[in-house]
């Protein structure tokens, strides 16, 4: 198993691992990171993986929103020669480690790192399944889709340039952990997390590595909302790296009483606990974080990033169907109000809320581990067969 770089890529491995766990005691699961992600001892710690290891990977940096400009931007360029050298030496790494761990199958999620595994893997024999999770398939998975046996998707197949042949839709694997709130669950998850339980709870979470800007708009924010919305609780996750400087710019903006209805935190693997806590979620536009909310219904505020052009297509298709509401950074920026407008105007009326859950929940795939575990399953037993 193979992909990192964000939760988004790490979290449907690990529900994948459990659900093949479940079925398949014995199996021995491998998990491949990218050598120097922040992320890596999260699979590290997770009961259903084996042995976890790491190899180079490079980044292929390239911005929609930056357009012509970042040809000519020398640095990009640079740190782009340089990540062409450590993808050669990944798939050196992976070729050997590939064959001293000779596995019968090799699950890819995307993420840099699975270039060169899924490259090691092509020149070693071993087949190789790719997964996506967003309306855009990833830059890694477009790299190696020649070489995989199967295409595993999150939507219609017809929405992916693969050969329809090789494509079986599977949704986005996520943890058990996610299902259905109730008022009941909300409320106890609200007594575990010290909240109050007549608290207006907005939970604020950028993704595994969180997102500067986000972070920066809803502290901003933040005074105004406390007036808009009385009895305002923020949850925010603000990613390991910038949790400190987020907690900064709330102790200088807010006032003390305020700042105790504040609580920032890194990373957390009990994201499921603070969603089922919140009221409204605010969130960058990941198809995992979306697939999660969508199970467990909750109303969402998504905020795409520009840089991301997956991120703004999952938005999208969600807005329209009504299932989200979606700003983009953009108006964000421009409007000083629009942020608070339209978190006030959720938080404060409880059947815009329900509407959204309602609609949300329709895109909810509770089971796509199973679904995805079953596929790697048959693949293992049809190859033992050969």
């Amino acid at each position: 198993m193979t992909g990192g770089g964000s939760g988004g890529h790490i979290t449907p491995i690990l529900a994948v691992a459990a659900e093949l766990k479940k079925q398949l005691p014995d199996a021995r699961l491998v998990y491949i990171g990218q050598r120097g992600d922040r992320l890596s001892d999260i699979p590290a710690a997770d009961p259903s993986i084996d042995a976890v290891y790491s190899v180079s990977a490079g980044k292929f940096r390239r911005y929609k929103s930056d357009g012509i400009k970042q040809v000519f931007d020398l640095k990009t360029q640079a740190l782009n020669v340089r990540d062409l050298f450590r993808m050669l030496a990944g798939i050196w790494q992976s070729f050997w480690l590939l064959r001293r761990l000779r596995p019968e199958l090799i699950f890819t999620r995307g993420g840099f790192v699975s270039v060169p595994v899924a490259v090691a893997g092509r020149l070693s024999g071993i087949p190789y399944i790719t997964h996506d999770s967003d309306a855009l398939p990833s830059l890694a998975n477009r790299l190696i889709a020649s070489g995989a046996r199967l295409h595993a998707v999150a939507l219609p197949a017809h929405t992916y340039p693969y050969p329809q042949d090789k494509i079986v839709v599977t949704g986005v694997p996520v943890s058990q952990k996610y299902q259905p709130v109730t008022a009941a669950n909300q409320a106890e998850a609200r007594e575990k997390l010290k909240i109050a339980r007549d608290a207006r709870v907005l939970l604020v979470t950028g993704g595994g590595n969180g997102a500067a800007a986000l972070n920066h708009h809803i502290v901003t924010a933040s005074k105004e909302l406390f007036t808009a919305v009385p009895a305002l609780f923020i949850l925010h996750v603000a990613g390991r790296d910038l949790a400190d400087t987020t907690a900064a710019d709330y102790d200088n903006l807010l006032t003390a009483e305020q700042r105790q209805k504040v609580r920032v935190v890194g990373f957390t693997t009990d994201l499921h606990l603070f969603s089922e806590a919140a009221d409204v979620v605010v969130a960058r536009g990941g198809a995992t974080n979306l697939a999660e909310f969508a199970i467990q219904g909750r109303a969402c505020l998504i905020i795409p990033s520009p840089q991301l052009h997956w991120n703004v297509v999952n938005a999208r298709v969600l807005a329209e169907q009504g299932a989200v509401e979606m700003l983009s950074e953009k108006k964000v920026a421009e409007q000083g109000g629009a942020l608070v407008d339209a978190l006030s105007a959720l938080l404060n009326n409880a059947d815009a809320r329900q509407k959204l859950a309602a609609n949300i929940t329709q895109f909810g795939q509770p089971t796509a581990a199973k679904n995805l575990a079953d596929v790697l399953i048959f693949l293992v037993r049809e190859s033992a067969k050969q």
